[in-house]
């Protein structure tokens, strides 16, 4: 006889909710990133960024806690396009486990929920666990769009949300 209540599901260590990118944990996250950024490629990326960028619709900041509440990372979504939304600000404080997939899953289902096609993103083209980590879930690079485009020191990826999506060649 099958059980007519199915067990409840898994819940996962890392909760991700909106967050406000002014708050001061998200801006100490932030600042994290920005450092990490700037020791492994010489820039901050810190110009790529303004809290006034997930501050329209479809768009959100997002910060990630362990289950005592205490910030383990973060990221954003914010428009291209009517059907292409930008990842931002990815981060996951060293020594952590699943902060980054749980962010970036967070993300694309809202992207999914707002009716995106598509997500592209930038990282430097040195940090080679952030290629691998983007090419792990499923992300293929796609030539470097908007302030990337010409810039040798970065790479840029696409993951189509949508079946009929179509990611620009690279």
């Amino acid at each position: 006889m099958t059980d007519p209540h199915p067990p409840p599901p898994v819940e996962s260590p890392v909760t991700v909710q909106p967050a406000d990118p002014d708050a001061p944990e998200s801006r100490a996250l932030i600042a994290e990133l920005s450092d990490a950024l700037e020791r492994m490629t010489g820039r901050s990326g810190a110009t790529g960024f303004r809290a006034a960028d997930v501050q329209v619709p479809r768009s959100v900041f997002v910060v990630a806690r362990d289950a005592s509440g205490s910030a383990l990372g973060c990221g954003a979504l914010r428009p291209l396009a009517d059907d292409v939304a930008e990842v931002k600000r990815m981060y996951a404080r060293p020594g952590t486990r699943g902060v980054g997939s749980a962010v970036l899953g967070w993300l694309e289902s809202a992207a999914r929920a707002w009716g995106y096609a598509a997500v592209w993103l930038e990282t430097g083209h040195v940090n080679a666990r952030g290629i691998a980590f983007y090419e792990r879930h499923g992300y293929v690079r796609i030539p470097n769009f908007g302030r990337y485009a010409g810039r040798a020191d970065a790479v840029c990826f696409g993951k189509a949300l949508a079946a009929d999506a179509v990611l620009p060649a690279g």
